[in-house]
């Protein structure tokens, strides 16, 4: 479920082939720069009613990474 919802947020960001995104995709591989980066984060802030603190996302290297974030976050 969660990475259901991270996978779309990509892609409509991104405006890639969904098939592309997978846990183990990595953020330069999917062509994702640190502006990029950063709007997700956001946006994922708001998808999931979450904070992301800041030295946090310095930690996001993969889409793993994130699910693995949210899925913390909205268990506490």
């Amino acid at each position: 479920m969660t990475f259901e919802k991270v996978k779309e947020i990509i892609v409509d960001m991104i405006h890639c082939d969904e098939t592309q995104v997978t846990m183990e995709a990595g953020f330069e591989a999917l062509g994702i720069d640190s502006l990029d980066a950063t709007e997700l984060c956001m946006t994922i802030e708001e998808a999931f009613e979450i904070t992301i603190e800041e030295d946090a996302m310095m930690e996001f290297h993969t889409v793993s990474d994130i699910v693995t974030y949210i899925e913390k976050k909205t268990a506490a």
